[in-house]
């Protein structure tokens, strides 16, 4: 159980993601809350979740959320099916969780094999699985690429991680998956800003 002194969208968080463990699936949280692990903290209204969801999860998934949440049985059944994304809503946060269902999505495999374990408090003990550095670059990447390359945030993003991370990062690994991901060309613009301390989107 979170403590109640955590931000909501981290205590949600912890509270899917034990959720999640007591039905033996695999998950991480991403998108903001991960970008902010690696970059710079900001505020977020929602929480992003990749999970490798099978039919016989959803069942006992919906059964374990429904208390406090609002969830569509026949959405989450439809988006496990196509692997494609479902909202739940988190009734007491009024918060959304975006759970993306990983599939046989090669980059999705690769980002449950890669996961990293954060401890977010020690007493009691908490944890959460997030999105590596390299991977919250890459799907920022991508996201940025379908929304039309507008969003400043995303971008901001990117290049907080790029700039903090710096030699940390396995840029072989980045490279690599840019190139599947088709999205070489904004790595490199990105690499470049946040060497010269650029902002311009």
């Amino acid at each position: 159980m979170a403590p109640a002194s955590l931000p909501e969208p981290v205590a949600v968080a912890i509270a899917f993601a034990e959720t999640l463990e007591r039905l033996g699936i695999r998950y991480l949280i991403g998108g903001s809350l991960a970008s902010s692990v690696h970059g710079e903290p900001r505020s977020t209204n929602d929480v992003d979740i990749l999970a490798d969801f099978a039919q016989e999860h959803v069942g006992p998934f919906v059964t374990a959320v429904q208390p406090d949440c609002y969830v569509n049985p026949p959405a989450v059944r439809a988006a496990v099916r196509s692997s494609l994304h479902f909202n739940v809503i988190h009734m007491g946060a009024a918060m959304k969780v975006d759970v993306f269902v990983a599939g046989r999505d090669p980059f999705n495999q690769e980002r449950l094999r890669l996961r990293e374990e954060l401890q977010v408090t020690a007493e009691p003990a908490t944890r959460l699985y997030i999105d590596t550095a390299e991977h919250s670059v890459l799907r920022k990447l991508e996201w940025y690429r379908r929304g039309g390359e507008v969003s400043e945030r995303q971008w901001r993003d990117v290049l907080a991680i790029l700039r903090i991370q710096a030699s940390r990062l396995d840029h072989g690994h980045l490279d690599a998956w840019a190139r599947e991901l088709r999205v070489t060309d904004l790595l490199e613009r990105a690499r470049a800003e946040a060497v010269s301390g650029g902002t311009s989107t």
